[in-house]
């Protein structure tokens, strides 16, 4: 099944009075996403918890999908980098950790954003380009383990990677089951250890 085609419309730099409507009506379809889910996203409720007009935000963004694709963009526009702790095992902890508090609550933005990727073809490509993001930014985990000589040189970064995060979204995601911090420190581990050559 092909998937529907994505709408493209060019970047916009907002500075002012655009970047506060942006952030305003951001801010509202975040909260709304997570207090209620996908289903109670609609530019009229956006507009009421914005205080932004509806004409403003069909203008703009045009549908209930594009402000959610937005609202990934808007997550990878971000400072965050990978932590380093001087060691692999210590860096993928560290993220593992960051992972397993984003997870912690039924609500997050984070479980409520990837549910809803489901019901729209935008948001799951917006939310395809966010992971390929944050992938690409940890993989300097990996770089730098390769440099202390802790992983070979043909270490597949995101293999790795995802081997540590992995099993934290497919717990808490797929099967709702908790995770705790033990449980994130002990895939971090395991995936330290492991070996990941790149597969070409």
């Amino acid at each position: 099944m092909e998937a529907a085609q994505v709408e493209r419309r060019p970047p916009v730099r907002p500075g002012g009075r655009t970047a506060r409507v942006r952030a305003d009506v951001l801010a509202a379809v975040d909260r709304l996403l997570t207090v209620g889910g996908y289903d109670a996203l609609s530019v009229d409720t956006v507009a009421d918890r914005s205080g932004v007009h509806r004409t403003t935000i069909y203008r703009r963004w045009g549908s209930v999908a594009m402000l959610l694709a937005d609202l990934l963009a808007l997550g990878m526009e971000d400072g965050w980098s990978p932590p380093d702790t001087g060691t692999l095992a210590g860096d993928l902890i560290a993220i593992n950790r960051e992972v397993q508090a984003a997870l912690a609550d039924d609500r997050s933005i984070t479980t409520a954003v990837i549910a809803a990727s489901f019901r729209s073809p935008e948001a799951a490509d917006a939310l395809s380009r966010f992971w390929e993001d944050r992938y690409q930014r940890c993989a300097k985990v990996v770089e730098r383990a390769v440099t202390r000589g802790e992983v070979p040189a043909d270490t597949d970064a995101h293999r790795l990677l995802v081997a540590a995060t992995g099993p934290l979204y497919h717990q808490r995601v797929l099967i709702r089951r908790p995770v705790d911090r033990g449980d994130a420190d002990a895939y971090a581990r395991a995936a330290a250890r492991g070996s990941f050559p790149s597969v070409t």
